[in-house]
């Protein structure tokens, strides 16, 4: 069974919305991404990876439907953002967001769980394969 289109609103919470958001928004800032791990999340390169994180922010913030794959996208470039001082914004997080680690993970696992079924067909590979 495939999983229909959803809207952000649909799904989870202005606060989960605004994390998922401002988490986006790192990969502009101090994040590092390489071409390979791009591919990794689905991504065709790094600058994909800039180009799509940015129309996901637009969709995110307009409650714009998303495709199961946009949403699978989404979860792992904020998860590794979040935690990845190689690449992500890492220790530095909570001073380029604003946002305590603690409250961020408490989020980010309630976003987990409410996506689950959505990117069900993503776990264990790539959202771009």
């Amino acid at each position: 069974m495939q999983v229909p289109e959803t809207a952000p609103r649909g799904l989870l919470t202005d606060e989960e919305i605004k994390l998922l958001r401002r988490a986006l928004l790192e990969w502009d800032g101090p994040a590092r991404c390489s071409d390979q791990l791009a591919v990794g999340m689905g991504f065709a390169d790094a600058q994909d990876l800039y180009d799509q994180c940015d129309r996901l922010r637009d969709a995110l913030g307009d409650d714009v439907p998303l495709a199961p794959v946009d949403w699978a996208r989404t979860l792992l470039a904020v998860e590794i953002v979040f935690v990845s001082d190689l690449a992500g914004s890492g220790v530095e997080w909570q001073t380029t967001t604003g946002l305590s680690d603690e409250s961020t993970i408490r989020t980010l696992r309630a976003v987990q769980r409410k996506l689950a079924r959505t990117v069900k067909g993503y776990y264990g590979r790539s959202p771009g394969a």
